[in-house]
């Protein structure tokens, strides 16, 4: 008899604002034995590895983008976070290499149920129209403020700021499959054990 082949994982985004906690979240998917593709570190290392995307980088940012061939992620994050346009163009840039970058990496994983996603951006590059189902992080925005002062080494305005510039937490929920409040008051371990158990079926 013929073996059945291994059906295909199923491909799941994780998404939520800065400083809502995702990677909290991530790291207890990782212990239940998920794996997780980290779209920031994907990111930065493909614009350091891949010189096609490093010439349009230098050509958007100028010489002082790379630092002795490290992306310059302090400087770039505050030149995209003042200006819009730039912010565009970088993501323009980044997000289709990401994508097809993460697809690959998704294809390549094995035995598993299925495979998470992790990025600050998945709805604003349109990125939910490659998953089978979407999970939003939420946490108020006094939290998050804290956390990203914590986290960031910022000032409140600055904090306060990055948020703004991203799409609202209103907006995102719209789009999710499931849920986690990660408000300091709903443990979140039972959270993720519910969603895990509801994706293996």
């Amino acid at each position: 008899m013929s073996e059945q082949p291994s059906k295909p994982p199923l491909r799941v985004g994780i998404t939520g604002g800065i400083g809502s906690g995702k990677t909290t979240v991530c790291h207890i998917f990782e212990a239940l034995g998920i794996p997780v593709y980290y779209a920031d570190y994907w990111a930065k290392w493909l614009l350091e590895n891949d010189p096609i995307l490093q010439k349009k980088v230098f050509d958007l940012f100028g010489e002082n983008a790379y630092i002795n061939g490290k992306y310059n992620k302090a400087l770039i994050a505050e030149i995209v976070f003042k200006t819009p346009q730039k912010r565009s163009e970088l993501n323009a840039i980044a997000h289709p290499a990401v994508e097809q970058h993460s697809k690959e990496w998704h294809n390549q994983q094995r035995n598993v149920p299925y495979t998470l996603k992790e990025a600050a951006l998945i709805i604003e590059s349109g990125g939910q129209q490659w998953l089978d189902a979407l999970i939003v992080v939420t946490a108020p925005e006094e939290i998050r403020i804290n956390r990203i002062i914590k986290r960031d080494g910022i000032t409140r305005e600055a904090a306060i700021h990055r948020m703004a510039s991203q799409l609202p937490e209103s907006e995102k929920i719209k789009y999710a499959n499931f849920l986690i409040h990660n408000d300091g008051q709903k443990l979140l371990l039972p959270q993720v054990w519910n969603i895990h158990q509801k994706l293996l079926r």
